[in-house]
């Protein structure tokens, strides 16, 4: 079982209500699924004043806390075609895990919303994406399983690139069954993918990699990032080794029959 992060962004709810249906499709493929949010930056008065949604009852993240993860899927909405400044904020915060390459072979995912059709959304995911591929991270979209997305009999968010939602310029349009839909199906394909990646792990014994000159210890032969194995580690592939020698003794058998058959001229 995967461990994922839903992290979002929300002003005034949209993203907060995809972020659920996010979580719950992971849920359904057996991931253990966490919803956190970043910090505000603005003031209490001016959340007010701007009548953001300020009772939202998911916790607010520390930047160390992305390490715990198997896959961290990011929601944010759009702002001028790129992320907010509050989730740009706090993933400017990982120098720290990005030097450390904590988050290399994790899952992420992104989804956003717009008070458009044609409102920054691709650019705005792609603003996230770009983020989780300098971590090291496996992108995962929406595919075109969720066939929803090319619907033309209503005006739906949905890109091959992540979730979405459109919000009306006054905000008063909330996700609608299609665009949930789509959220659930990219939480199930990320935490999926989370699964075949990392699920196994926890049954698997701990061991020691080497990187940079450096000693590290990860938890899971899974993660491993180095060249240098311990050589308990390389024991436990001897299965591979002794099927690889196998299928070389057969190549040469079958290569010294064909040796011993007379040859012909012309």
């Amino acid at each position: 079982m995967s461990k994922v992060l839903v992290l979002y962004y929300s002003s005034y709810g949209h993203i907060e209500a995809m972020a659920a249906a996010v979580a719950e499709g992971a849920r359904e493929a057996g991931a253990r699924v966490d919803i956190k949010r970043v910090p505000e930056l603005v003031s209490d008065k001016v959340a007010r004043d701007s009548h953001y949604k300020l009772d939202q009852a998911a916790p607010v993240a520390k930047i160390d806390d992305l390490a715990s993860y198997d896959a961290i899927i990011i929601g944010a909405g759009t702002r001028f075609g790129r992320l907010s400044s509050q989730m740009a904020n706090f993933l400017d915060q990982a120098g720290g895990l990005w030097m450390r390459g904590a988050l290399h072979g994790k899952v992420g995912g992104a989804f956003t919303s717009s008070a458009t059709q044609h409102g920054g959304q691709e650019t705005t995911l792609f603003s996230i994406i770009t983020n989780l591929l300098h971590f090291g991270m496996v992108v995962v979209g929406l595919d075109y399983g969720h066939a929803g997305q090319m619907t033309l009999d209503e005006i739906t968010g949905g890109s091959p690139y992540g979730a979405t939602t459109i919000t009306g310029g006054d905000g008063s349009r909330m996700p609608s069954a299609n665009e949930l839909v789509g959220a659930r199906y990219q939480g199930r394909k990320v935490a999926e993918v989370a699964n075949k990646l990392h699920g196994w792990m926890p049954s698997m014994p701990k061991t020691r990699v080497y990187r940079w000159g450096r000693e590290h210890r990860h938890q899971y032969p899974g993660e491993l990032r180095g060249r240098c194995v311990r050589h308990s580690d390389r024991r436990r592939r001897a299965p591979w080794g002794a099927a690889a020698q196998g299928a070389t003794d057969v190549l040469a058998g079958a290569l010294k029959s064909l040796s011993s058959i007379p040859k012909r001229d012309g």
